[in-house]
């Protein structure tokens, strides 16, 4: 991975491919390669850029304050993007709806993949996985605390783990570890969330949603679509929170066409393949 540098510590990032910039932001339990089975084929048309967030996979956790939005921001003067595409799982997705809020002018196109929303009345069982992941830290267990993670938001609530390739769980695993040790720094560090609001996002945008996740996030990706003005609903059938893991052929299927639709000005920006 390439790193970008700063008083804070430092970015890592990976760019792959060549075309319309897209930017992929993955989920707070994850790093950059919960994308690895949906980078590629974007990559035959696109250049895709995927980070780790700070604190997250091979970023260094902050050292004083920042914002998820500077640190997108920073990244794409960085690459020499103008504009992107962004891609948001879950965490990720607020990220990429706060950076759209924040910087319109930067964002050609959105899609939030089971996005968080800010203030939700969480029902009983998302309480009490934050309490059974609270009391896993509390205990100096982290290995039960992946666990109840692992639990929630790869299998989810509506399947077994006979149903869970073995492969996402793998590739998770450790992410979730390295999120769960940095998660108090990160925290402690963090401006937060702008809380902006969705109606005012003027760009094209789709809202996915696993019809396997915890119904508290099929009713915010409702509420997202609702929300943005002419935002696409889509359901993945077979995907729990984690759509990318998920169902990355069918997820891949409904970014292309998308991103090809909002990418009419292809020629702006500086290449993709910037090392540095």
């Amino acid at each position: 991975m390439l790193s970008l540098a700063d008083d804070l510590g430092h970015l890592s990032y990976v760019v792959s491919g060549d075309g319309p910039p897209v930017v992929l932001v993955h989920a707070g339990v994850a790093d950059h390669r919960m994308w690895d089975a949906v980078a590629p084929a974007l990559a035959e048309r696109h250049t895709v850029i995927r980070y780790d967030l700070r604190g997250f996979g091979r970023s260094a956790p902050p050292s004083g304050p920042f914002s998820d939005t500077d640190d997108l921001r920073r990244l794409l003067d960085h690459l020499g993007h103008p504009r992107v595409g962004l891609v948001g799982a879950s965490w990720g997705g607020r990220v990429a709806l706060d950076f759209t809020l924040a910087h319109p002018e930067r964002v050609r196109c959105l899609a939030l993949l089971a996005p968080p929303w800010p203030g939700y009345d969480w029902s009983a069982d998302m309480v009490a996985y934050d309490e059974a992941e609270t009391a896993a830290l509390a205990a100096g267990d982290l290995d039960a605390a992946v666990r109840v993670n692992l639990d929630m938001w790869l299998r989810g609530p509506a399947r077994d783990w006979e149903d869970v390739g073995a492969e996402s769980a793998a590739l998770v695993r450790e992410p979730m570890r390295t999120s769960l040790v940095n998660q108090d720094v990160v925290a402690r560090h963090s401006r937060g969330t702008a809380s902006g609001d969705p109606a005012a996002v003027r760009v094209p945008t789709l809202v996915g949603t696993g019809a396997l996740d915890v119904p508290d996030f099929r009713d915010i990706a409702r509420r997202y679509a609702a929300a943005i003005p002419d935002a696409e609903l889509v359901e993945f059938a077979d995907a729990a929170h984690l759509i990318a893991l998920d169902a990355p052929a069918e997820l891949t299927a409904r970014l292309l066409p998308f991103l090809a639709q909002t990418h009419e000005d292809v020629g702006e920006g500086l290449s993709g393949r910037k090392a540095g």
